[in-house]
């Protein structure tokens, strides 16, 4: 599924949902310097995003396809795995992963975080989590399982077809989890931190449907199978009125770089 998201990189820029600015800087604020490593950065999205803010991003991206994207939009990438980068020596003062930690192996990515970050600086990995409304998220489960009745993924969590979970509930915990008992294994990082920000997205029907075929359980879907339950998501959304907006919490872990 990794290496699915470059089938269309222009729809996955276009469609995929922006980083909070509150988050953006709140990063910023906290690096001691402008020197930033974006990991996995996929079309380069939030790179683009901390490049507005002052930084000098290079993203590192395993998928040439989505490294070609990211670097007509003015980004530098190298691509590699994290794991597998050689760093030749270079130093920042930040490492971000934005949406994109879950495919690193977390010891040694954090491992490799900390050989590059000069003292005090940080490693921020940060994912959006969302729910949609009922109504279409149920449209998506149902239609998803009809003509995909043997999926090769579970269908993404932010699109299940519960009612909206309960204040505070996080779906993304165990990854989060997992990030941090990484940079704890690794050694060479502080404490990690948890904090979120809390946002809301309106959409258009024909915005959601550009974002749902991004979303992992669906980019590998032959085109007719795709198009059934996108027919069916439309029509929730066009009985809702032909919009809706959806809240969204961007959480975060965060560690800093101590001396060595």
């Amino acid at each position: 599924m990794a290496e699915s998201f470059g089938t269309n990189p222009g729809r996955y820029d276009r469609a995929r949902p922006r980083y909070p600015e509150a988050l953006i800087e709140r990063i910023v604020a906290a690096s001691p310097g402008p020197r930033m490593l974006d990991v996995g950065c996929g079309t380069g999205i939030a790179a683009r995003q901390f490049q507005a803010e002052g930084c000098t991003v290079l993203g590192v991206e395993p998928d040439a396809r989505m490294a070609d994207f990211a670097r007509r939009t003015g980004v530098e990438v190298e691509e590699a795995t994290i794991e597998t980068w050689d760093p030749a020596g270079r130093e920042f003062d930040a490492v971000v992963a934005a949406q994109a930690w879950h495919w690193v192996e977390p010891v040694a990515g954090a491992a490799k975080a900390a050989r590059v970050l000069r003292p005090g600086g940080q490693l921020s990995l940060f994912w959006h989590t969302f729910q949609a409304p009922p109504e279409v998220s149920q449209a998506l489960a149902e239609s998803y399982h009809r003509v995909v009745p043997d999926p090769p993924v579970k269908i993404p969590r932010g699109v299940q077809t519960q009612a909206p979970p309960a204040s505070g509930h996080n779906p993304y915990q165990q990854m989060i989890d997992k990030a941090a008992a990484g940079m704890r294994e690794a050694g060479g990082f502080g404490a990690p931190q948890q904090w979120q920000v809390d946002w809301d997205q309106f959409f258009t029907r024909d915005a959601y449907l550009d974002l749902v075929p991004t979303q992992g359980s669906m980019t590998g879907l032959p085109p007719d199978t795709l198009a059934q339950i996108l027919d069916a998501v439309g029509a929730a959304i066009d009985a809702m009125g032909g919009s809706f907006t959806m809240s969204h919490s961007t959480v975060a872990v965060t560690a800093t770089r101590t001396p060595a």
